[in-house]
């Protein structure tokens, strides 16, 4: 059975997430059901990032076998033509041909997130569900320096969900940084793999450094305290967008 990548573009807003579930709206779901009606296949997609209820997407990679050789044009345009009836606000940017053992998941190197912040007194209209509002001005240098004592080999288990089914808690943070672009406040953090809730858990907690409430000393203090009782606040999952994630060159 031929392989395919697919690069995904979607909307989390309606959905509780990527993962297929029983009884709720996913983005897997749905895609799913766009390559059913398409070609009859119901075999199951994996992906790179199982995003969480609200989060966003401009790029996730995804794959899935299909029973007949298709062009890959042939995929992408007709799997989108029916995702466009559903008005599911999900749809494919790119479908390619890969090796049977490139897993989307499991084969990527590196993934990455963009996390978008509005910093203004002004409640949000047209970024309502897009990012997250913060009234009180956030000092957005304090915030960066914070977030480098973040990047690095460390046991970050005051900043994953108690639901959490990683093995471990120790991660490689790759890139924790901040920058402010007018009132938009946008944080980007890289790694090869992160815990649950594990981004908006920090992007909140330097928001509290941000917002004067904690020092920097305070957010060592909690990465030290190991409690997930010691985390900031968790920053909105509609601000959280996943950007893409990296794979080997020759596969």
């Amino acid at each position: 059975m031929p392989r395919y990548r697919l690069t995904v573009e979607y909307d989390g807003s309606s959905y509780a997430g990527w993962q297929r579930q029983d009884n709720a709206p996913s983005v897997q779901g749905a895609i799913e059901s766009a390559i059913f009606k398409f070609c009859g296949d119901s075999n199951s997609l994996g992906a790179a990032g199982r995003t969480d209820a609200g989060v966003h997407a401009f790029q996730q990679t995804a794959h899935v076998d299909l029973t007949k050789d298709w062009a890959a044009s042939k995929v992408r345009d007709a799997v989108n033509a029916y995702l466009a009836l559903a008005k599911d606000g999900v749809f494919l940017l790119n479908v390619e041909k890969v090796p049977d053992h490139f897993d989307a998941r499991f084969s990527a190197l590196g993934r990455h997130y963009i996390y978008r912040i509005i910093n203004r007194r002004t409640p949000l209209a047209l970024e309502a569900n897009r990012a997250w509002w913060v009234a009180k001005k956030l000092d957005t240098d304090a915030m960066q320096e914070a977030a480098q004592l973040l990047v690095g080999l460390h046991d970050f288990t005051t900043f994953r969900s108690v639901q959490c089914q990683s093995k471990s808690p120790v991660k490689t943070l790759d890139v924790l940084n901040v920058q402010r672009h007018g009132e938009l406040v946008e944080v980007r953090a890289s790694a090869r793999s992160f815990l649950h809730n594990q981004v908006r858990s920090l992007v909140g907690s330097i928001s509290e450094v941000g917002t004067g409430r904690w020092t920097t000393g305070d957010l060592v203090a909690a990465l030290e305290a190991r409690d997930r009782k010691a985390c900031g606040v968790v920053a909105p999952a509609h601000g959280l967008y996943m950007i893409g994630a990296d794979y080997p060159l020759i596969l």
